[in-house]
């Protein structure tokens, strides 16, 4: 991995840094982008806000496991290590993106948030703190787990009352005593729940019931088939890719299975709060000392200043292509399949990015005073 010093930022530069591809974000998918551009020879930069490598991962709980298994969970040109039919834990991830970065000398620039990003000319020119960039060509992967969604009725609970959301949630030990809701049917809700109930009163609220996806199938894990079988690369806008787009898909067993065997508590959608209570859609209410919140994450762009969003504030894209020439995005859920927001599938869209980088040719400069234009431009940044 290429660092500077301690892996932060280096002292601040006055003059812009010119490269063919600054890589916004050094999670997985700034990392599987980073490897097929380095096998291009390609001049290029990864800056990743964080101090460390893999810190999406680091903010998850402590007992997290991947619902894919090892053979599943490898990024490209280096399969995750040991038994590829387990399923990992979160330091394990942590562990297998850092040796990535380090494996493939992969050039992140940790400490390196990113404050806007908007075009000079035909550039683009990327500012993260004291740091300016100018590129030809940017890839935003900064994934779809970036600002918790904590619903509105939150603002009601007492101030007795510990609110966590799941990126803030460690383990039991943060945990009082009393009863617990969490509020989620996804995969983090059902795995924070279950945890908590060996040590605690633990309620699940489900907003919407789903059918769940077996881990395994037949002694083999579920990925296999979808891999076999070709569903996981079945596109956003296939018959299948459009009734499942949008959705988290629960895996595992049956939901009242789950809470049965762990002795949740089920309940329905939490609809409004009061005090220390919270209701459901069924008219019942409960008395809570805890709520954990495993509602989500929604996605900020709003430090791209350039006409890639529709009226509504979404993001224009065809497979992470924008009408912005030179910029794409990658990582996003359900960006192409169900596999481009997973750690063992956004290769395949980043080596279509990548294709995209590699036959890019910018339109060269008009004259020496559009350059020096566009260097004026980059410095006031």
């Amino acid at each position: 991995m290429s660092l500077t010093g301690n892996g932060q930022d280096p002292s601040p530069s006055t003059s812009p840094e010119h490269r063919d591809v600054v890589v916004v974000g050094g999670g997985q998918a700034g990392l599987a982008i980073g490897y097929f551009l380095s096998q291009q020879g390609c001049d290029f930069t990864i800056l990743e806000a964080a101090a460390e490598p893999a810190a999406a991962w680091r903010e998850r709980w402590d007992s997290l496991k991947l619902f894919t298994s090892a053979r599943y969970s490898g990024l490209p040109g280096l399969a995750f290590p040991g038994d590829p039919d387990r399923y990992p834990t979160r330091d394990e991830v942590v562990d297998y993106l850092t040796e990535y970065a380090r494996h493939f000398d992969l050039p992140v620039r940790f400490g390196s948030r990113v404050g806007s990003s908007s075009k000079a000319g035909e550039r683009y020119v990327v500012a993260a703190g004291n740091r300016t960039y100018v590129a030809d060509q940017v890839v935003v992967a900064t994934g779809p787990f970036q600002v918790p969604v904590v619903p509105q009725l939150a603002a009601d609970l007492a101030l007795e009352v510990l609110q966590l959301h799941s990126s803030d949630y460690r383990s039991a030990d943060q945990i009082p005593g009393g009863s617990v809701l969490v509020v989620g049917g996804g995969n983090s809700g059902f795995q924070i729940a279950e945890e908590l109930a060996e040590t605690h009163n633990v309620h699940l609220s489900i907003g919407s019931r789903q059918k769940p996806l077996p881990q395994r199938v037949l002694g083999r894990d579920l990925f296999w088939f979808l891999d076999a079988t070709g569903l996981i690369r079945k596109s956003a806008k296939s018959r299948i890719g459009r009734k499942l787009a949008g959705r988290d898909t629960l895996i595992g067993p049956r939901p009242g299975k789950r809470v049965r065997r762990h002795g949740v508590q089920p309940h329905g959608r939490a609809v409004e709060a009061d005090g220390t209570s919270v209701g459901f859609d069924d008219g019942s209410r409960l008395d809570v000392r805890t709520v954990i919140w495993a509602t989500g994450f929604r996605i900020d762009h709003t430090w791209i200043d350039l006409p890639i969003f529709d009226g509504e504030g979404r993001l224009v894209h065809r497979r992470g292509v924008t009408d912005s020439p030179g910029l794409y995005f990658l990582g996003l859920t359900w960006q192409y399949t169900r596999g481009s927001a997973l750690i063992g599938f956004v290769k395949e869209d980043a080596e279509h990015i990548a294709k995209q980088i590699a036959a890019f040719r910018p339109r060269p400069a008009a004259s020496g005073r559009a350059v020096a234009d566009e260097e004026k431009t980059a410095e006031a940044v």
